[in-house]
């Protein structure tokens, strides 16, 4: 028998119920540990943005379960949504000057992340027959350069139906916390 996944379903269904509550966590540990100061926000920020930029972009072509998204991002990485968290958390950590925080965020991704994106890769290929081809042509993670030919193009309101608006949201608040802490 062939296995689909890395985790065992069982955990994997466990953490994906943990997955808010431990974002709610790191933001505490965020909140508690960073120590920025101006320089390090001048070069963690940037990159923040940039992966909050991918994450925007991402859910502009996201029609969840009614059609695969395959275009702009999703044409380099199935996962171009978590992606962005990765590198939102990468631009934070540079900004907050605490590497313990990258080992914290490095842990959550690889245990709660990875198996929540081999769920939702499941649940992909048995609502959309292409899914196989398109998981065989296009990376899970790491970007192809250049992308698969694709169709599709952004769509404002599917950034707003998936509330995406949330992680910009998030996001202002922890540059608000960093530029508070780096001033005081």
């Amino acid at each position: 028998m062939k296995r689909d996944s890395w985790f065992p379903k069982r955990y994997a269904d466990t953490v994906a119920k943990l997955r808010v509550p431990s974002g709610f966590l790191l933001v505490l540990a965020f909140a508690w540990l960073s120590s920025p100061t101006i320089g390090s926000l001048i070069w963690g920020l940037p990159v923040s943005l940039v992966g909050l930029l991918l994450r925007g972009w991402s859910a502009g072509h996201l029609n969840k379960n009614l059609r695969l998204a395959t275009g702009g991002p999703y044409a380099c990485t199935r996962n171009p949504l978590y992606l962005g968290t990765l590198v939102v958390a990468a631009g934070l950590v540079i900004a907050s000057r605490q590497w313990t925080l990258a080992a914290l965020f490095a842990g959550v991704f690889v245990f709660v992340y990875l198996p929540v994106i081999e769920l939702e890769q499941q649940h992909l290929r048995s609502l959309f027959p292409g899914y196989a081809a398109y998981a065989a042509r296009v990376p899970m993670l790491w970007p192809r350069i250049p992308p698969i030919p694709s169709e599709g193009s952004f769509q404002f309101a599917q950034y707003w139906k998936n509330q995406e608006y949330n992680a910009l949201a998030g996001f202002l608040a922890g540059v608000a916390l960093l530029v508070w802490k780096a001033l005081r």
